[in-house]
């Protein structure tokens, strides 16, 4: 009884007309890094923005909001409103400050890790990558 191993064993050994090119990835420029890092940064920026607004919804829609602030009224002895604290303006401007947040460090982020490839290729000699051509 042969295995899917097996067979895909017995495809490798035979000769293919594809050439086979080996490369060694020993420089990141550091602008093309941030501007890559920079450029995932905001997709995540509009994915936390989105998010914040969609989960807010749901737990309005949900009532939560309104039993967390009968909760907190009956602690407080009516003190405080938990749904003057908690709102959409609210809940949008934490979102837009996490996402401005995670601009910043992604993209400082980016530019490090790019930074410290550089150096550690000076040590191990880069990273082996290999190509072929169908």
């Amino acid at each position: 009884m042969s295995t899917v191993a097996d067979k895909l064993a017995k495809k490798s050994t035979h000769k293919t007309s594809a050439k086979q090119v080996r490369l060694r990835l020993v420089y990141v420029d550091f602008w093309s890094a941030v501007k890559l890092s920079f450029l995932a940064a905001v997709v995540m920026a509009v994915v936390t923005i989105v998010t914040f607004f969609l989960i807010y919804m749901v737990v309005s829609a949900t009532g939560l909001v309104g039993k967390a602030d009968e909760l907190f009224k009956s602690i407080s002895d009516g003190g405080i409103a938990l749904s003057s604290i908690i709102g959409l303006p609210q809940v949008m401007a934490m979102a837009a400050i996490v996402a401005i947040l995670n601009l910043v460090v992604v993209t400082v982020l980016g530019a490090v890790v790019a930074g410290i490839y550089n150096l550690a290729v000076k040590i191990t000699g880069g990273l082996l990558i290999g190509f072929t051509s169908n």
